[in-house]
């Protein structure tokens, strides 16, 4: 299990990301020209949820790995990681690089400890849900990665 590309070429090498509605929760959806640039983009929509992800400075870079057996647990793994470096660092993101491979997981995420004036944090994201869970290409060849967290 590799995101990389095999022999499919798309026109896509912007990254980009968004939410959709699901009763109380919020739907994160990220896109990439690969799986990579789809986790790190569902990782920005995450910290959307809370802040606006380009005010928050990159001070401090944050190691995190994971393990699954496939994409979507390793979606859930990771998004569950930054929760918990967020709760436990009292940080919050707005900058990563992930590279996974043979179903690990190695990113390193940027950011600043929270500071509700400047942040003005809109939620607290408790955690990320096997709900709408789904990592794959679309019918253009576009990575997707989407599940829905619980606020």
């Amino acid at each position: 299990m590799m995101c990389e590309e095999h022999g499919h070429n798309d026109s896509m090498t912007q990254g980009r990301w968004e939410h959709f509605s699901h009763e109380a929760d919020m739907g994160l959806r990220g896109f990439g020209s690969s799986c990579d640039q789809a986790f790190e983009q569902t990782a920005i929509a995450m910290m959307a949820v809370i802040t606006d992800p380009d005010i928050v400075v990159a001070e401090q870079e944050v190691d995190i790995s994971c393990e699954a057996p496939d994409y979507e647990l390793l979606l859930i793994d990771w998004l569950n990681a930054l929760i918990y470096e967020m709760a436990t660092r009292r940080m919050l993101f707005g900058r990563f690089d992930v590279h996974t491979k043979n179903g690990s997981l190695r990113a390193k995420a940027w950011g600043e400890k929270v500071d509700a004036t400047k942040h003005e944090p809109a939620v607290e994201v408790k955690g990320a849900t096997y709900t709408a869970l789904h990592v794959g290409r679309d019918e253009n060849g576009t990575w997707v990665a989407q599940c829905v967290v619980d606020v």
